[in-house]
């Protein structure tokens, strides 16, 4: 009896981590479809992104007309769709330093970046890069207090 619900919960947490993944993939298929394989993705179209390495001044523009919608969605956009991916690589316990996980969504933000000047599907910023790599930074703590939250909880009577 016992070993059936070793083999129970064996093949529970397998089946959970699967699940995971498969979430963890789709969420990478549609990130990867919003950034960098959204409409205008042409292979005719190589090496003809637009680079810009000043820090923020896309957003002066919008300050002064006062577009704080898409400030917002700008801004925390490259933010929250880079959490998942921090909380990912932290949960699964593929890398379990907060600053590696931050180093690989740099990494992932770079990649994403590159694609996007390589196919001309977009401007790649070094904003998006420092705003992705916080995202992933995030989802990583975020991940990390929870399992801490849960070990005291369980250490309690």
């Amino acid at each position: 009896m016992e070993q059936h619900l070793k083999t129970v919960k064996y093949s529970s947490r397998k089946k959970g981590k699967i699940i995971w993944n498969v979430i963890f993939i789709v969420y990478l298929a549609v990130l990867l479809r919003i950034t960098v394989f959204r409409s205008g993705f042409l292979i005719e179209h190589l090496w003809s992104g637009t680079v810009n390495l000043s820090l923020f001044q896309s957003y002066l523009p919008l300050i002064r007309d006062q577009n704080w919608m898409r400030i917002v969605y700008l801004f925390g956009g490259n933010i929250v769709w880079f959490v998942p991916f921090g909380m990912y690589l932290q949960g699964s316990g593929r890398i379990t330093s907060i600053g590696k996980t931050a180093l690989a969504g740099l990494v992932f933000s770079f990649t994403i970046e590159f694609s996007q000047y390589l196919f001309g599907t977009g401007v790649s910023e070094l904003d998006d890069l420092i705003l992705n790599t916080f995202g992933a930074w995030l989802g990583a703590v975020f991940v990390r207090r929870i399992k801490k939250i849960i070990r005291v909880r369980k250490k309690q009577p």
